[in-house]
């Protein structure tokens, strides 16, 4: 089993706090002799008309020396993660949950702004010295 992120507990933590039910810590995905895990699944009931939304975090702390390299890795597996939910749990929505500082610090650049815009990835941001959500971005 892979490690996990420094910030994967804090995640948790936080998206419990909110009123998430954590389902799945990883979410294990099989198919094709190859198995996916992705961080952390999720489910909350957001009403009774609307039913249960359903979501898959990948946690990624972007801690190294090279952001770009964090980066491109990040991209590629939320890439193939969402293929893998679609295959597997198509009515799970991934984010990719991110420190507020790297939000702020290389996320907002217009270069990064084009990848995720193109990559369709959905972002979650959170203050790692505080169990808070600050933002769901989609």
């Amino acid at each position: 089993m892979p490690a996990k992120d420094q910030f994967h507990d804090i995640v948790k933590a936080t998206l419990i706090q909110i009123g998430w039910t954590i389902t799945d810590d990883p979410l294990i995905l099989e198919f094709d002799n190859t198995v996916v895990q992705i961080d952390l699944a999720g489910q909350q009931l957001i009403g009774a008309e609307q039913g249960l939304t359903k979501i898959a975090i990948e946690v990624k702390s972007f801690l190294s020396p090279s952001t770009i390299y964090d980066f491109h890795l990040a991209i590629g597996q939320c890439m193939s993660y969402r293929v893998a939910l679609k295959m597997k749990d198509p009515d799970r929505k991934l984010y990719l949950a991110i420190p507020v500082f790297i939000y702020q610090d290389f996320f907002r650049r217009p270069f990064a702004q084009q990848v995720i815009q193109e990559a369709q990835i959905n972002l979650l941001t959170f203050e790692p010295g505080q169990e808070v959500t600050l933002e769901w971005i989609n």
